[in-house]
Order: structure tokens, then sequence, then C-alpha cells
């Protein structure tokens, strides 16, 4: 098993990463940001494909980069695999397997023996798929041909986004299992805060170029530094201002039984947030007796309210958005009961 060192400068442009990253040998580490962040850029530069500006990449204390230098990355014992597993159309899924065997130096027998064995333990035997070829494959069995593999370092760029949940379950099954078996160092880049929890062991939250906060995925998680990383948590993140016993954050009071007076941050459930429609007419802006609603956004459950002043969101039913008249623009008064809050000085 090997470890993985990232260091490392990557300039695109107006563009700039700047990351430090490690990795324990056999660990999974689950990257997350929002769009642009440069988890792709990241990925890039580790495999190869995005020439580091400054700093390095090493696995096993090997050094796989100089300034601009671009290693193909089966020169480097890693293995990038995308949403787009990238099979070899013209193989076979039994060939595809062997191929990525034999180039680690396999003998082809033995390639070609271990990949039906692949094939058996992600029942993929049964239905004959070791003889089709990926365009005769679902996209989950694609995944699963492209997981066969033994690499120093696998990264992994949102390999479930392209399949629908109850694939994507079985999948993120499958790839715990066989990272826990082979203690293969990996790297996911994920938008799931479920994908971290269930493949990781430590979890980057990776903003702008650069790294927020870093840790285990349940510390994370449950002190998120950034409204990012509270939105991964599922957690509105607001911060406020402790005085005679009221943690206040715009149109939002709430009783508290700290006694320290000064700024602090609170962490609640949008399902902890109660809203009721406010007089029009009445003013909304910094310290104003009401918010105002910013968005409306749809969820399985029924509707996500974004809120200004402060800025937070409430999750309520379909049929509540309809009787309160909450809309955008609208002025509307909120309410958090106090045990729903956890407070971070």
């Amino acid at each position: 098993m090997s470890g993985l060192e990232v260091k490392a400068v990557v300039d695109r442009g107006a563009y700039r990463l700047d990351v430090e990253l490690a990795v324990a040998a056999g660990e999974t580490v689950a990257v997350l940001g929002p769009s642009g962040a440069g988890k792709s850029t990241l990925l890039d530069a580790i495999a190869g494909l995005a020439g580091v500006t400054e700093g390095h990449v090493r696995v096993g204390g090997r050094e796989l980069t100089s300034p601009r230098q671009v290693v193909a990355p089966q020169r480097r014992g890693v293995v990038l695999l995308r949403q787009d597993p990238h099979l070899f159309p013209h193989l076979t899924a039994r060939e595809n397997i062997a191929f990525g065997l034999r180039a680690r130096g396999t003998a082809k027998t033995d390639a070609l023996a271990e990949a039906d064995e692949w094939l058996a333990q992600v029942g993929l035997a049964d239905v004959q798929a070791g003889d089709r070829r990926p365009r005769e494959l679902s996209g989950g069995q694609q995944q699963r041909v492209a997981l066969a593999t033994r690499p120093d370092v696998l990264l992994l760029d949102e390999p479930l986004t392209a399949l629908d949940a109850e694939t994507a379950s079985g999948v993120r099954a499958l790839l715990a299992e066989r990272l826990a078996a082979t203690g293969t160092t990996t790297v996911i880049v994920t938008h799931d805060a479920v994908d971290a929890v269930a493949l990781a062991g430590d979890i980057v939250l990776l903003e702008d170029g650069r790294v927020t906060q870093t840790g285990p995925v349940r510390s994370v998680l449950a002190a998120p530094a950034t409204p990012f990383g509270a939105a991964v948590a599922g957690v509105n993140r607001v911060a406020g201002e402790i005085s005679d016993g009221v943690w206040s954050a715009g149109a939002l009071r709430v009783p508290v039984t700290l006694r320290t007076a000064g700024a602090a941050v609170a962490l609640f459930p949008p399902s902890a947030v109660g809203i009721e429609p406010a007089a029009g007419t009445e003013p909304a802006g910094p310290g104003a007796p009401v918010a105002r609603i910013a968005r409306l956004e749809q969820t399985p459950a029924g509707v996500r309210v974004h809120t200004t002043e402060p800025t937070l969101a409430a999750d309520v039913s379909v049929e509540t958005v309809a009787e309160r008249g909450l809309a955008v623009g609208a002025a509307v008064r909120l309410s958090v009961p106090p045990e729903a809050v956890r407070l971070l000085a």
C-alpha cells in the first residue's frame, strides 16, 4: 500500500488551485466543494493530467511531479475514474478488466482468470456480461467493470452521479466493500455527504481553490466551518451575537442559556425553523424585525424556503407555502426552538 501526499499549486489562467492533501496508505478521503472549486483539477494534478506550477505529488514517497510536468496516470500507479468509465468500446467487459491487469504486469491467462473472478464477485457472471461490449451494458454495470483495478492510488471523480438512486446505492456498497478488502489509497470527489459517510474516513472541503476545512467525516459534519460545509451537513450555519441571554442574527432571536456575551455561530436544521408571514410593508435589513424570502426550492419532502437577514433555509410542506402565501420577496417572521440550536463560540 502507498500513501499520497499533495502540496501543489496549479495555475489555469485566472484560476489557481493551492492545496495540501495527505492520505495515509489504505485510507479513503472524500473531497467536497461547490462547482468550480477545483475538485477535478486536483484529481488531474494527482493523475498527471494537469501540470503542477509549484509543489509536488508523491505516492509512497515517490516524487511524481516536477513543475509543469505532465506524466501519464499509468506510469504513476494511479487510476482515475470519472462519471463515464471510459471503457474500451471494442473490447468485451472481460477484456477491459484484463487489459488493466496486464498493464500492471499480470500474465494474460492470469488476467483473464482474475477478470472472471471479478465479474462473479460483482454479480455480472450470471448475466454473461463478460462477453458484452460497453455499449451493451448499463451504466451501473460499466462502473462495476471499471472498478476492477489494483492501483497504488485510486481517484474517483463523482462516479455515482450519472446513476439512478437504486443503482448508485448498489455501486456504493460494492465500492465500500472493494476498498475495505484491497486497502487501496483512495480520493473520491463527490457532491453527496452520503458518499463521504459510507466510504471515507476523512473529508476535505475545497472552496475557491483552497481547503477550507478537513478532518474526520463526523467531526467536520458536526461542526462545519463555512456555509458550504453547513449545506453539506444539512444544517443552517448562521453567525450572530449573544446579548442578555439572547442569541440574535437579523430577524431571528433565540433565548440561550449561555451568559457570555459576544459573537457565536448557531447550527440548526432547516426542519426546526418556523416561518410565518409578516406585514409586507415592514422593512427588512440589518437588525430588522422581519426577514424576506429570497427563493423557494422544491425538495422531495416539500419546499425549502431561503431567506435573507438572516440567510438561512426553512423546510416546510407545499400546503404550508400555499396556506401562508409564502412567495419570493414576502416578509416573514422566523423562529427556532432553543433546544434545536447548537452554538459554536
